[in-house]
């Protein structure tokens, strides 16, 4: 193993901004509209006939992403890995997963035995790379009612399991799967995030992310989507059009103004503590430690009113 590759950062990903693995030109929008991370798509957004050509240009592209550096992180989302798909879909995973790559978005999971057998070939890929164990993030996606069922063994099946959570959306697999109707408002599937968002934190998935948002234009509708998945507890969400990445990040990421109360929270803490006080009256309501260590955690994740840290 290569002792100088070192695993990368999970950070909280604000917005994971989707881009068909045949237009890999696109990168450099999708990096100009502030996206945290692009997820290449070699699954629906390419048609069957141009995949092998989209898998060459997306390792390419990966090539290229790490020579060029930068902050933008890049996950691929590959074909299932299934029996029908044989030893293809294994072979299209060798191809992407290569350095540079931050992790895979692995479609179609339906139980934590698929996550295992990603993850083993992660493990043979970064291997072959001479990376890291556990190099590579993966990010399963939960599109079948039993996975979603399931999401906190499969949360739980491997180290690398990242930005677990449940993507909503209209008409797609996970509408198909579990029969809801959809709504601008959210309330039909608001129980079913939430519930998958307590299963990603209990499993350890670092920072859960939600979606998707399909109206292109509704960018009022999209931030009211984004702040009912904060407020559930989500860190971030994937969309699908570059307009939309600066909508999302503002919703995921705190204002000034909420900072720097983290901040005088936790001095309203440690100076009651001092004086021999477990808690303390803090603009009109009572505070202690543990509302200290949620600001800590605030601020760590997001760095302090005077100093943010980057994504």
């Amino acid at each position: 193993m290569s002792s100088e590759v070192r695993v990368p950062a999970r950070v909280p990903l604000r917005s994971l901004l989707f881009v068909p693995g045949n237009r890999t030109e696109w990168l450099p929008k999708a990096e100009a509209a502030g996206a945290d991370a692009v997820i290449l798509d070699l699954e629906d957004a390419v048609p069957d006939d141009a995949k092998p050509a989209a898998r060459a240009g997306v390792a390419e592209a990966v090539s290229v992403s790490q020579a060029g550096g930068g902050e933008m992180r890049l996950l691929v989302r590959v074909n299932p890995l299934n029996a029908a798909a044989g030893w293809a879909s294994a072979e299209e995973l060798r191809a992407v997963a290569r350095p540079g790559l931050y992790g895979i978005v692995l479609p179609k999971v339906s139980c934590a035995d698929d996550v295992r057998l990603a993850d083993r070939l992660l493990s043979w890929c970064e291997r072959e790379h001479g990376l890291t164990e556990g190099y590579f993030a993966l990010v399963p996606l939960l599109e079948t009612a039993r996975a979603l069922r399931e999401a906190y063994d499969i949360g739980r099946a491997a180290a690398r399991v990242a930005h677990l959570g449940a993507l909503t959306a209209p008409g797609g697999d996970v509408e198909r799967a579990v029969g809801y109707w959809w709504s601008p408002e959210g309330t039909e599937t608001h129980d079913l995030r939430a519930r998958v968002l307590l299963d990603a934190r209990a499993a350890g998935s670092p920072h859960p992310v939600s979606g998707l948002w399909a109206d292109v234009a509704d960018l009022a509708g999209l931030r009211r989507f984004a702040e009912q998945n904060r407020a559930i507890g989500y860190e971030g969400m994937m969309v699908i059009h570059p307009s939309h990445a600066a909508v999302v990040n503002d919703v995921f990421s705190p204002g000034e103004d909420e900072l720097a109360r983290h901040e005088r929270l936790i001095a309203a803490v440690e100076t009651a503590r001092g004086e021999g006080a477990g808690a303390v009256r803090f603009e009109g309501r009572m505070i202690d430690e543990a509302m200290a260590a949620t600001s800590r955690a605030v601020l760590a994740r997001h760095g302090g009113a005077s100093g943010r840290a980057g994504m």
